[in-house]
Order: C-alpha cells, then sequence, then structure tokens
C-alpha cells in the first residue's frame, strides 16, 4: 500500500508531469508539445549510452524518403554546364511508421518501499528507470530483433519486440539485401574451410567486401559484435597469450576491433556482427502524434503510464551497412 511518503511523492510526480505537458491537473491522457517531445527526445538519449548515438527524429509524414543525416562521400567536384551538387538521402529507401504503445506500471507496495529506503530525489530516479528508462530500452530491443509488426502482438513468444516493428537488420534486408551476409564461421585453426582466424579478419573483409567503396575509411565506421562472439574470441586469446601485451591485447578486444571502435549494445544479438556509423541507425516518430497517459489505479492498487506514438526504423545510407547475420565459432575440441 501507498504510506504518507509515497503518496505525496507521486502526488508531485504526477502534477509536474502534466505541468511540464501544460495539460490541466485532471488530465489523464494529455499530448506532449514540440517543445516536451524535443524534451522526451532528449531524455530518452540519456538514458542509455548506446541509444544517445543513434539518430532519434522527428518526421512529418507516415511514409516518406529517409533523409541520410550523415556527411559522407563526396560532394565536390564541377558540373557540366550546372552546379555541382549530389543527393542527401538515397532514391527509393522510403520509411513506414506503426502505432507503438508503451506501456508500464509500478505496484502500491514497491513505490512504498522505495519511499522508505532512500531521499525524494532516489525515489523520482527509481520512478523514471522503472517507466522511461524501460521504454527507452525497448526502442533499441526492437531495433536489433524487430523482424514484424503484428496487428496485436504477444510479448511471450517475442520477448525482444520481434513482432512490434521492423528493426534495421530486417529492413536492410528487404531493401538491399546484398548488405547481410547469412553466415560466417571462426575458427582459429583454420580446419573449418573458408573460415576467419579471428574477429579482426572477418570484420576487415566484411569492410572490403560489403561497404561501398567510397564509406570503407571513412572514420566514423564502428563495430556492433554480439558477446558470444567477444566472449569467445577473449577466451581464446587469453588461453593462448604468453605475454603481457597478448594479455593486453585480449583485455581491448571488446574496444576496438579490425582498428574500429566495438560496442556490444544492450539487446544486440549474441552472434551477429554489424559494420556501419551509429547515426545511420534511426528511429523515427511522426512530429504532433506522441501521447503520455498517467493514472493512479486505486482498484488495481498501481501507478500506470503509458507513451503511445507513431513510430518506425531507418537505416540512413543502406551502402555504409554491412552485416552477417550468424557467426558460428568452431568448437576447441
Amino acid at each position: 500500500m501507498l504510506n504518507a511518503i509515497s503518496t505525496k511523492y507521486l502526488q508531485e510526480f504526477s502534477a509536474a508531469t502534466l505541468a511540464s505537458a501544460g495539460a490541466s491537473t485532471s488530465a489523464g491522457m494529455f499530448s506532449l508539445t514540440p517543445p516536451m517531445e524535443t524534451k522526451l527526445r532528449q531524455a530518452i538519449m540519456l538514458s542509455d549510452a548506446f541509444l544517445g548515438m543513434v539518430s532519434l527524429l522527428p518526421v512529418q509524414q507516415i511514409k516518406g524518403q529517409v533523409v541520410d543525416v550523415g556527411d559522407d562521400g563526396l560532394s565536390t567536384g564541377r558540373g557540366d554546364g550546372r552546379r555541382f551538387s549530389v543527393e542527401v538521402g538515397q532514391s527509393g529507401n522510403t520509411y513506414e511508421l506503426v502505432k507503438t504503445d508503451s506501456g508500464a506500471h509500478i505496484l502500491w507496495e514497491t513505490m512504498t518501499q522505495w519511499a522508505n529506503s532512500g531521499s525524494k530525489n532516489q525515489w523520482l530516479k527509481m520512478m523514471q528507470n522503472a517507466i522511461s528508462r524501460r521504454f527507452a530500452l525497448d526502442m533499441l530491443r526492437i531495433g536489433f530483433n524487430g523482424t514484424s509488426a503484428a496487428v496485436v502482438t504477444d510479448p511471450q513468444a517475442n520477448p525482444l519486440g520481434q513482432d512490434v516493428n521492423k528493426g534495421w537488420l530486417k529492413i536492410v534486408k528487404e531493401k538491399k539485401a546484398s548488405q547481410v551476409l547469412a553466415s560466417a564461421d571462426l575458427d582459429p585453426t583454420g580446419g573449418v574451410q573458408d573460415s576467419y582466424k579471428n574477429l579482426d579478419s572477418l570484420v576487415q573483409d566484411l569492410i572490403n567486401t560489403t561497404i561501398a567503396p567510397e564509406h570503407r575509411q571513412d572514420p566514423d565506421l564502428v563495430v556492433l559484435v554480439g558477446s558470444d562472439l567477444v566472449a569467445a574470441e577473449q577466451h581464446r586469446l587469453l588461453e593462448s597469450a604468453d605475454s603481457p601485451t597478448e594479455h593486453k591485447a585480449a583485455q581491448s578486444l571488446a574496444k576496438t576491433i579490425a582498428g574500429k571502435k566495438a560496442y556490444t549494445p544492450p539487446f544486440f544479438p549474441a552472434t551477429q556482427i554489424w559494420v556501419t556509423n551509429t547515426k545511420n541507425l534511426q528511429i523515427l516518430t511522426q512530429e504532433g502524434t506522441q501521447w503520455r497517459k498517467q493514472k493512479n489505479d486505486d482498484d488495481e492498487l498501481r501507478f500506470k503510464q503509458n507513451h503511445i506514438r507513431m513510430e518506425g526504423y531507418a537505416v540512413g545510407n543502406l551502402n555504409k551497412f554491412a552485416a552477417i547475420e550468424a557467426v558460428t565459432v568452431a568448437d576447441a575440441a
């Protein structure tokens, strides 16, 4: 149950949310104004380090042409009787948004436990992490794992949001399948035919064969690598390390691969590898469609929040994206 402290904190939290939206104190559901949409976007970007690296962009339409927000490729030259210019974006690379509803609730007894265990600021932080940060992390779950947009989703069968929306890999496979390789093998012994001895050689070959030539030397290319692959490669390096230098190389593997910065983001598939720049990964939200709902439900003894909007995913430059969908590590035995 709520006690006096948690009741006071919750009332202040709810009132502050309504005030920042310019909504009346009795509003259960309210739309977000443009300034609040901007603040929410900034808060989402700050809620997770990797989420702050991707592009969270407002758009006007439910369907439209994807715009490359990078500054990639040559844009200097001389035209034949006209000014030299290159197109921003790629023809045929379109996006489509779908209705997206994020909802969560916190039990009264949980909020009371938080209120009794710390300060008001700690309570507010727990509330924000429990709801807003959870919504934000769902954006990464879906971005990395989404394959479809079902009319009615099934979170039990699709715990990573596979049926909430099409994520980045699925979009590239549909729009430019040549950028995604089905599989590759890692085998330090070389016993498996056409295998790679380490992640460095695998990633370098992926860049050389799949990333467009004009982007292969771009300084902002990074490697997204699954946790199983990092663990297997670190284990191999540590097992064979005979010097402090080799030990250091094993420990730094998670930071660089093939000379590129490496990341293992939350919910990234454990056996996949992507090469791109992080701003190439886009999450698009239609302006004016964002609504929030909050309710302190005294029948169910819980506080509920929902964030409803039209949202979708896009890859700005398909030529600057390469992936391997399943990397198999050979059994050491």
